[in-house]
């Protein structure tokens, strides 16, 4: 268990890295441009980051990265890291997490998911955990509490015994600061979350009413859905006035200055009501 997501990327992520090795990851990739640097401040990594154009890597990616193998002037990659969903708010599905992991192993790499809104993806393709990680052949992966109810707690997870790593652990944990005098009441969270398919149940109210969201703005004139809607976020383009002012009704994140592209995210506790007076307040500013 750690207390938030950077924090489980680096102890997982560390987990399977040395020094002198690399993590392969899309450019938008939350350890690459969300993260504060801390990935490579703490794991003293490279991070080799791909251009995509929805936030998801492919076999083709992994396979466009060459290095020389054993020379001690490059730095070996030895992990691919995906995002799910990814923060472009897609998501991957079992089969393109396979074919991603058995290109991975085929070059020697492992392969980690950030897993902080592993369950909205569940919840989007309708399948278990165990159909898009271990099934899937994930090596290693957080699984993430705090966007989905929880009160920062994450987990980190080890899916491939044979790496024999599980017991490095916590050793690895206690040296990046996550480790709690009280951490049972940050595992608490999680036999909440897993207690009757809590995880689930949040998930998908979360999906639903980024769905209900796409649907009641996308009429509206001045308003443009940029992408599309898998799991929880929604990414829209706005005349650029307007979004100061519509910030000042709801804090909400502007994803791309340039293009005016913004992103809503719904959670498991957001209400009809939210969406209702959100909708209305975006009409009156555009009308």
């Amino acid at each position: 268990m750690t207390f938030n997501g950077t924090g489980a990327n680096v102890v997982g992520l560390q987990s399977l890295m040395r020094t002198w090795e690399a993590v392969i990851c899309a450019s938008t990739a939350h350890i690459n441009v969300d993260e504060g640097g801390a990935p490579e401040k703490l794991l003293g990594s490279k991070i080799i980051d791909l251009q995509t154009h929805d936030g998801k890597l492919t076999p083709d990616h992994i396979n466009s990265v060459e290095w020389r193998a054993g020379d001690v002037h490059q730095s070996q990659p030895k992990v691919v890291l995906i995002t799910q969903s990814t923060e472009y708010g897609t998501c991957y599905s079992p089969e393109e997490i396979r074919a991603i992991a058995d290109t991975a192993h085929a070059r020697g790499l492992a392969l980690y998911l950030d897993g902080a809104r592993i369950a909205n993806a569940a919840a989007s393709f309708n399948v278990s955990l165990r159909a898009m990680t271990t099934d899937a052949g994930v090596d290693v992966m957080s699984f993430g509490g705090t966007k989905n109810g929880a009160m920062s707690a994450e987990a980190v997870i080890v899916l491939n015994p044979e790496l024999n790593i599980s017991s490095d652990l916590g050793f690895i944990r206690k040296q990046y600061m996550q480790l709690s005098s009280k951490m049972r009441f940050t595992s608490a969270q999680f036999i909440a979350l897993l207690t009757d398919e809590l995880w689930l149940e949040n998930a998908k109210h979360a999906n639903s009413m980024a769905q209900r969201l796409a649907a009641g703005v996308k009429e509206i004139p001045g308003v443009t859905i940029t992408r599309p809607t898998q799991a929880n976020a929604v990414f829209a383009q706005l005349p650029p006035a307007s979004i100061p002012r519509l910030q000042a009704h709801t804090p909400f994140y502007v994803w791309n200055e340039a293009q005016s592209e913004v992103r809503w995210v719904c959670s498991w506790d957001t209400t009809e009501t939210d969406l209702e007076e959100f909708t209305t307040a975006l009409k009156t500013e555009l009308n």
